[in-house]
């Protein structure tokens, strides 16, 4: 079990150094404009592509079938472990991951920041939030996998796969960190905290409300991450300059 770990590990750090290789050498020789962002923010590019390689490893097994006995052994142990009582909370954790919240949340925290002539954050929170909602409904038509139906739960529409209130989530938060990070650095660690407990408790609360398998909101809070991530990056070296 350690040595397939072990192998896993290395074989996704020799593609993300792979792709990043590739990255460089595009960048140099095809878009040299490019070169300054590209250094600026190396961590956040490896970063990015380890998070995509991970979410496609995950997506093959769910999709494939071969997480199937994993995903309900989990899903099991949460249902039997976790109190009844606690339902209410973690229904409450999931509106906070619907659109009923997410829709106004993004549209207060961008006309928010516009006010304050911070334009690059609003147009990334608001492209984290649109680019989440529009890859959940693409990869859901898509993947058509079947919902968990261990016990009697609400019904969701559309593919248990991927998670939609996680990706979601887990773009807008990111994108979040990214904003405080640039606006108020030492405020950086409290918003990753923020970001990461947030997109944890939702992701959580699907598996106890018995609507998605475990592999559904890995690979969601995987791609969502990457896509606040990728969208800052390209922002910063292809958005006009009363953007950035």
């Amino acid at each position: 079990m350690i040595y397939e770990v072990i192998e896993d590990f290395a074989r996704l750090a020799v593609i993300v150094a792979g792709l990043y290789f590739v990255l460089g050498m595009y960048v140099r020789h095809r878009q040299p404009a490019w070169s300054g962002a590209v250094g600026r923010r190396r961590f956040a590019i490896l970063f990015a592509f380890a998070l995509v390689v991970a979410a496609i490893e995950v997506a093959e097994d769910a999709l494939g079938g071969e997480s199937g006995p994993v995903d309900e052994a989990i899903l099991v142990f949460i249902h039997r472990h976790v109190p009844s009582s606690l339902d209410g909370f973690f229904g409450a954790v999931t509106i906070s991951g619907s659109s009923w919240a997410l829709v106004p949340l993004t549209l207060v925290g961008t006309t928010g920041l516009l006010l304050a002539g911070r334009r690059f954050e609003a147009v990334l929170i608001a492209t984290s939030a649109i680019a989440g909602a529009i890859v959940v409904y693409a990869v859901k038509l898509a993947a058509g996998r079947t919902r968990p139906a261990l016990w009697a739960t609400e019904w969701y529409w559309g593919s248990s796969f991927p998670s939609g209130h996680t990706l979601v989530v887990a773009a807008i938060a990111t994108a979040g960190v990214l904003c405080v990070s640039r606006i108020r650095p030492a405020a950086r660690g409290a918003a990753l905290s923020v970001a990461f407990v947030w997109t944890f408790l939702v992701a959580l609360s699907r598996m106890v409300l018995g609507v998605h398998w475990p592999t559904d909101v890995l690979a969601a809070a995987f791609i969502g991450a990457f896509l606040s991530l990728a969208i800052s990056v390209a922002l910063e070296g292809l958005a006009p300059r009363w953007v950035r």
